[in-house]
């Protein structure tokens, strides 16, 4: 009996020794879920993927803080910038520009970076509002965009860059052009040219770009400067030979004995492909106003998008900058008489007739003239010199870059030719 209970004993612990010897441990293979670093990373992608954010951002929190050479700390980086995009709302998409900017900074080398600055764009381009309302979003996502298609432009994501910039700088178009028509209806022909002038040079894509010509080609008409009028009506006849004005564009410059330019074949080549897109109807667009998001359907398809930087002053009435004035005694836009004046000389007797491409918008360094005493406008007391022999106009800094931007504007305004 106890020697069967024996041999028992020894049979079981052979076979326990069997299987504690016989089997080889198997060391841990890199890259396999054993990894602390890859299984947080796996979790919390699963969790983003099902809208856990919370959950997922703290996994990925963990895994950078804990593991600052791990393989994921790049990915996980972007995924935190990710899940605040995808959850979206004002503090989400703030929080994903935060994020997206610290990937920029710490991994700028990555191929990942061109989609960060791209996210960048895209988070204030969500944000963007009606062109009636808040611009600064929109202006925010035109300068991110322009900045990607500067930095990146070899990456695939730049079609899509540059719709979405074509989308912004409409909304941004529109914008100025809504003003510019309210003062026109007003017969403000001061304060509708200045954002005209702006919107032409700046936006040649926008829809509307060719009734901003008209309009600018109708103000300096009314102003008796049909050298300048007709500038802007030759270009609706070569830069937009499709539109509805173009007929009216060639019967205004043929009336004012000035040749008609042939139409450029790229502009009717682009405004072709443009007539081909499919574009919601006129009802469709018409409850826009019940949507929240601005109406970018109007927005270009063809062409470059604008990729100079937007001005300081690009929404301030600042005038046309340095324009030929109407005599004294006009009455076009404002009772008051005005006077010819060149930027920094003084006062001239005849206007100046303008021989170069329409002018752009005045910049904030444009010198302050000084007109002498005797302009017609008797209520502006600051631009004529005292009757008295008595100088009180105060002495000029040195350093021109410290006078104040009212100053700069005040005298901008002086440079309006009517």
């Amino acid at each position: 009996m106890k020697q069967g209970r024996t041999i028992c004993l020894v049979a079981m612990a052979a076979t326990l020794l069997a299987g504690c010897f016989g089997r080889k441990k198997e060391a841990p293979v890199a890259g396999t879920s054993a990894e602390p670093d890859k299984v947080l990373y796996s979790k919390a992608t699963e969790d983003l993927k099902h809208g856990r954010y919370t959950a997922g951002r703290l996994d990925l929190q963990t895994l950078i803080n804990t593991y600052p050479d791990s393989e994921y700390l790049a990915k996980a980086k972007l995924a935190i910038g990710d899940s605040y995009y995808k959850e979206g709302g004002t503090a989400g998409l703030k929080q994903s520009i935060v994020e997206y900017k610290d990937f920029i900074t710490f991994f700028p080398f990555l191929d990942e970076a061109a989609f960060a600055q791209s996210q960048i764009g895209m988070a204030h381009y969500r944000m963007m509002e009606k062109p009636d309302r808040d611009r600064a979003e929109a202006v925010q996502a035109e300068a991110e965009l322009q900045t990607f298609l500067e930095k990146y432009p070899n990456s695939p994501l730049v079609p899509q860059v540059e719709q979405h910039l074509r989308d912004v700088q409409e909304v941004l178009a529109e914008g100025n052009f809504r003003v510019a028509r309210f003062y026109y209806d007003r017969a403000n022909y001061r304060a509708s040219g200045a954002r005209l002038i702006e919107l032409t040079n700046r936006y040649p894509l926008y829809s509307e770009a060719d009734e901003a010509n008209w309009m600018l080609g109708q103000i300096y008409e009314k102003t008796e400067h049909n050298d300048i009028a007709a500038r802007y009506y030759s270009r609706i006849v070569k830069d937009y030979p499709l539109s509805s004005l173009a007929g009216d564009a060639k019967n205004k410059l043929v009336k004012f004995g000035v040749p008609v330019p042939p139409a450029d074949p790229a502009a009717v080549a682009r405004m072709k492909k443009e007539e081909e897109i499919d574009r919601p109807g006129f009802v469709k667009r018409s409850t826009g106003f019940l949507r929240t998001r601005p109406d970018i359907s109007t927005a270009a398809h063809n062409g470059e998008p604008t990729m100079t930087p937007a001005s300081e002053s690009g929404d301030e009435t600042l005038g046309f900058g340095p324009q030929p004035t109407v005599t004294a005694g006009s009455t076009v836009g404002s009772t008051a008489a005005v006077q010819t004046v060149t930027p920094g000389s003084s006062t001239s007797s005849q206007p100046a007739a303008s021989t170069a491409d329409p002018p752009p918008a005045a910049s904030s360094t444009t010198p302050e003239p000084t007109p002498s005493a005797g302009s017609g406008d008797s209520n502006n007391s600051s631009s004529a010199q005292p009757a008295s022999g008595t100088t009180t106009a105060p002495s000029q800094s040195a350093d021109s870059s410290q006078e104040s931007s009212s100053k700069k504007k005040k005298g901008l305004r002086k440079l309006i030719p009517f």
